[in-house]
């Protein structure tokens, strides 16, 4: 008998961390029943994050906001965070912010109102410290939305608020943070994916605005209206993370004095991964795509390395797979299986993801256990 980890993040926008371990599992226990099989799906930050901490660490408790908070499109959408038994809180930004809480994608109007919201509801229930999740974001507002529900004001120069969203950030003349909730004393942490800049070709309008509807001009434009905050707010622009869920990290980084942090490696800390690594004969990974960046901060990178680590043979199951993305895994010996190949077309793999991991489960454990 054998102890398998299975431990995907979500496969985004088909199916959730969760959900994908259970096919994993299903798959893997009809070919080698005998086999024990823990679940432990893991997260980066981004949508999902929340989910799987309160399913992984015992007695985490969820709380909701009293009343709907404001969504990225103004439309109200329901507020929650969990809580840890430690009473730090655990916010993430995709659940009141989130890309798919849009209606019609509007890369120059989505804001993170939902988002400040859910961090003073936290704050005043008590948060000894508070994780923030930051990734899957509707909007590129430089957390200019959720820093005002905060109560810091951003004025025009005749002493006006500016407008709502990326497009208000470019009337900015002055901040006035007088009246700004204090955060919590164990401070505030922001669990990032990635590494990119708040500007520049590496920045957050031009590698995230396309996927939340901006065109190469309203890029231009958001890249700009960033670029104008930075002048204004000060800071470090330029540090590593900044630019994550549309320059959120910043403006809370700059403004309300958080510090950014891998928020794979944070994930993992709480659900105990590297300790369930150290006595497993074998790691299940995997994401809805795969590719170099994903060895760079996400949470698949996590477990590959965390595997590495224990010398734990270790497999990546991917939606689909990179050329450059391939070549990295074959350099690390590291199997992989694609949903796209099993099911012989994407749109058929992202239309019945649940049936394909588990074939996918199968396949892996008929290749372990015919070694």
């Amino acid at each position: 008998m054998s102890r398998i980890i299975i431990s995907p993040d979500s496969f985004k926008g088909t199916i959730t961390g969760e959900e994908a371990a259970r096919a994993l599992r299903d798959g893997w226990s009809s070919v080698a029943p005998d086999d024990e099989i823990l679940l432990l799906p893991q997260a980066d930050g981004g949508e999902g994050t929340c989910d799987v901490i309160a399913n992984a660490v015992p007695d985490a408790e969820w709380k909701s906001t009293a009343e709907p908070v404001t969504g990225p499109d103004g439309r109200p959408v329901p507020g929650r965070w969990i809580v840890l038994p430690s009473g730090e809180a655990v916010v993430e930004l995709a659940i009141p912010s989130g890309l798919p809480l849009m209606k019609v994608k509007d890369p120059r109007g989505a804001q993170t109102r939902g988002l400040g919201q859910v961090l003073k509801a936290a704050v005043q229930a008590g948060a000894s410290k508070l994780s923030i999740g930051l990734g899957g974001s509707a909007s590129t507002d430089g957390g200019v939305g959720a820093l005002r529900e905060l109560g810091v004001h951003f004025l025009t120069s005749d002493g006006h608020e500016i407008g709502e969203g990326g497009r208000g950030l470019m009337e900015l003349a002055s901040i006035d943070s007088s009246q700004m909730v204090a955060p919590p004393a164990g401070g505030v942490r922001l669990l990032c994916d990635g590494t990119s800049p708040l500007t520049g070709p590496t920045g957050s309008a031009a590698i995230f605005g396309p996927q939340k509807g901006a065109t190469p001009t309203d890029v231009a434009y958001l890249d700009d209206a960033l670029a104008h905050l930075a002048q204004v707010a000060g800071g470090e622009p330029d540090y590593p993370g900044t630019g994550a869920a549309g320059g959120t990290a910043y403006g809370l980084m700059v403004l309300w004095g958080a510090s950014i942090v891998s928020g794979a490696q944070e994930v993992a800390k709480l659900t105990g991964l590297s300790e369930e690594l150290s006595h497993a004969d074998m790691a299940i990974t995997g994401e809805g795509s795969f590719d170099v960046s994903s060895l760079a901060g996400k949470a698949v990178a996590t477990i590959i390395d965390a595997a590495a680590q224990t010398h734990t043979p270790c497999a990546v199951v991917a939606g689909g797979f990179t050329p450059e993305g391939l070549a990295a895994l074959d350099a690390r010996g590291i199997a992989r299986v694609s949903l796209t190949e099993l099911a012989g077309h994407a749109s058929r793999a992202m239309a019945e993801p649940a049936h394909f991991l588990a074939q996918a489960g199968a396949q892996l454990a008929g290749d372990f256990h015919a070694h």
